[in-house]
């Protein structure tokens, strides 16, 4: 496997996309903007929305984006426009992303893709009527580490990946900015905001099998205590109506297993963010970033080994891959690189955890929309 390479224009004679941006955030000015960015042969985009009109102004300004809105209706009239990124908090995912669906734009929506499975039902199926690209911004599956592994499993390695235990564990990582400690507009805490991410990562790997049923335990007990350090600041103990950490075990319709956990706060030694797959063929340890961030474990005439490959694809941004990506779907008239149905069972899985906690027995998880 060589170097990903960088920008290039994979349509020479394919429409420039107009762009419009709903919400000019932290997420959208350092992932969404620079992605669109990097391709400018590609696409530009056009529109600035956000709800506090100053920021717009400001992101247009720096980027040179000619038209400024706090009403993202303003976008879905423009005809010229063909995609927009929904990148506004969690709560306010879901009725941009239809009604822009409705209007015929294709749609980046940040990640979870909503609140509940329930808003996520509700998007793939405007997804599905509108016939346009919906993507779920879960950029891992598009970094060195996800494309060496994809591509090792698909050839057939690891044999049949029969259990899997993904971490996303902060030792005192809880956000001091923006509503990530509010139940109410976010949906909950490390689950949806980071567990989200090495879920998804581990299910990308393993073909994304149809879970079944989870159970599963959440605790905010650390992050209402005042008295605790946070390396990323202080922020309001009272206000915080999030779990701190949470734990799962998710059965999937193929047999297979996922033991979940997530946290921004736990007494650990360290932050862990990985997955261990375990197959019939080898089992493996990978990280999405660092030194060594894979090592595979297999037999070879009843010979251990433990590989470590020296290879692995080079991808400066995930970020930026992911809004390529989606970029050359809608150009190439190719399936979303993340479905709308991928972010659905993600919500579906943590709504079953979230009851489970609360009820304290095993929830069953429909999908169906």
């Amino acid at each position: 496997m060589g170097p990903v390479q960088g920008p290039v224009s994979w349509q020479a004679m394919a429409k420039k996309l107009k762009i419009g941006l709903i919400g000019t955030g932290g997420i959208a000015q350092g992932c969404h903007i620079p992605g669109y960015k990097s391709i400018p042969d590609d696409c530009e985009i056009v529109w600035a929305c956000d709800v506090n009109p100053e920021t717009a102004k400001k992101v247009a300004d720096e980027h040179g984006i000619p038209n400024v809105t706090h009403d993202y209706h303003d976008i879905l009239k423009d005809k010229d426009v063909d995609a927009v990124s929904v990148t506004t908090p969690n709560k306010y995912h879901k009725q941009p992303t239809i009604d822009a669906l409705n209007a015929g734009k294709h749609v980046l929506c940040e990640k979870p893709l909503a609140m509940n499975a329930d808003e996520a039902k509700a998007m793939c199926r405007a997804a599905k009527d509108s016939g346009k690209i919906l993507q779920v911004a879960l950029q891992n599956r598009f970094s060195g580490t996800g494309r060496f592994m994809r591509e090792y499993i698909d050839n057939g390695h690891m044999g049949d990946i029969y259990y899997a235990r993904a971490q996303a564990l902060r030792r005192r990582g809880v956000p001091a900015w923006g509503v990530f400690i509010d139940k109410e507009q976010q949906g909950g805490g490390p689950l949806i905001d980071i567990g989200v991410h090495i879920l998804d990562y581990t299910l990308f790997l393993m073909g994304y099998p149809k879970p079944v049923s989870a159970s599963g335990k959440t605790w905010d007990t650390l992050g209402k205590d005042k008295s605790l350090f946070n390396f990323w600041g202080d922020y309001d103990r009272d206000k915080f109506t999030v779990e701190d950490m949470a734990v799962g075990f998710i059965r999937f319709d193929n047999g297979a297993v996922v033991v979940l956990e997530s946290s921004f706060m736990a007494n650990i030694e360290r932050e862990v963010f990985r997955t261990q797959l375990f197959g019939t063929k080898a089992g493996a340890e990978v990280r999405v970033w660092g030194d060594d961030p894979i090592k595979i474990y297999t037999e070879v005439d009843r010979q251990l080994l433990d590989v470590t490959p020296v290879n692995i694809p080079e991808v400066k941004s995930s970020h930026t891959a992911e809004v390529q990506a989606f970029v050359k779907a809608i150009q190439n008239n190719e399936p979303s690189p993340v479905p709308g149905e991928n972010g659905l069972v993600l919500n579906a899985v943590f709504d079953a955890l979230y009851k489970s906690s609360q009820t304290g027995k095993d929830e069953p998880i429909d999908m169906t929309f």
